[in-house]
């Protein structure tokens, strides 16, 4: 079941929801530091993250995946944010420049069908940024937060899925090494265990941040060709009938 965007307001909202925001973002603005004059979409629960990378974008649109529930966003001013179908955006075809997606691979039921989607509406040469689940971490393992519901990944996963989708990851970002535990002992520490846990390169983060680029070019796959036989009458000679000869008939002397 896909989590409803009142229980992901309410844990951005809360401590642990202020880490994450904090450690993830730290993140994305590491991979992009300017997205001035871009076209930037971000897709599932990005919210939190938009302010972070669009203040000097050309325009910037929250999507919100149907079975998720939609926000008005932002707080202030005219709304850009839109309730969609993830996998059937309502964009022209390279129409962005980049996306970031947030909370929406792993709550999809095909993950395929969403990055060939994002794909499409992305500009070639556009970036994606895709913040998914780490299947090794904690934070998947526990459903106290967001990022413990749906289907985790592993890095080969995703470079597979992407890959598939056009993209060629660039960059690699990890983030959320601190446990999910809302004791004050770890709320305090989070920026040290980020920054132990990001020093060593430790496999345990909480989440994967991977800055892919859209390829120019598909390379078409090779696949036998498949003959197709046309039946056509073949006319072979016939030895024509010779004439029947009529049979002789003997006559054999009578005695007498």
């Amino acid at each position: 079941m896909a989590l409803d965007i009142v229980d992901l307001r309410a844990f951005y909202a809360g401590p642990l929801g202020q880490i994450a925001r904090r450690a993830v973002g730290r993140a994305i603005i590491g991979l992009w530091p300017d997205c001035r004059r871009q076209r930037v979409v971000g897709l599932g629960f990005a919210t939190p993250y938009l302010p972070l990378i669009g203040g000097e974008a050309e325009r910037v649109i929250a999507f919100m995946p149907a079975a998720q529930g939609v926000v008005n966003w932002p707080s202030r001013g005219l709304s850009a944010s839109a309730l969609v179908e993830p996998t059937l955006l309502p964009l022209p075809t390279a129409s962005v420049d980049r996306m970031l997606v947030v909370h929406a691979l792993e709550e999809t039921e095909s993950p395929e069908d969403l990055l060939e989607e994002a794909s499409r509406v992305l500009s070639p040469g556009g970036r994606l940024i895709l913040v998914a689940p780490n299947r090794r971490g904690l934070w998947a393992r526990m459903d106290t937060t967001p990022f413990g519901h749906g289907r985790p990944f592993s890095r080969s996963q995703l470079e597979k899925l992407m890959r598939g989708a056009m993209f060629s990851p660039e960059n690699w970002a990890e983030a959320l090494y601190v446990p999910p535990l809302r004791r004050a002992l770890f709320l305090r520490s989070a920026p040290a265990w980020e920054k132990v846990g990001a020093g060593l390169s430790l496999p345990f983060a909480g989440v994967h941040v991977i800055d892919a680029t859209k390829q120019f070019h598909r390379r078409a796959p090779l696949r036998a060709t498949r003959r197709s036989f046309a039946f056509r009458p073949i006319l072979l000679p016939q030895p024509s009938p010779s004439a029947r000869q009529p049979h002789s008939v003997t006559k054999t002397p009578s005695s007498g």
